[in-house]
């Protein structure tokens, strides 16, 4: 996938989480892309969060975290 269209709907996720708490919405970043992305795509994002981690917001970065 192409690394933009994966920071994007990252991002987008953390977006619809962004009325709850920030530890509501880090599990739920966490849990949807756990549920919902392919390996090859979770393993793309830890590769924005180690070169490109201001690309992301900073749920994405601590769900991302917790996914490695």
């Amino acid at each position: 996938m192409d690394q933009n269209r994966l920071i994007t709907m990252a991002n987008q996720i953390a977006g619809f989480f962004e009325p709850y708490s920030e530890e509501e919405a880090i599990e739920g970043v966490e849990q949807h892309i756990k549920s919902f992305w392919e390996p090859r795509m979770r393993e793309q994002l830890q590769a924005v969060l180690t070169d490109h981690p201001d690309s992301l917001l900073p749920v994405v970065r601590k769900a991302a975290a917790r996914l490695a």
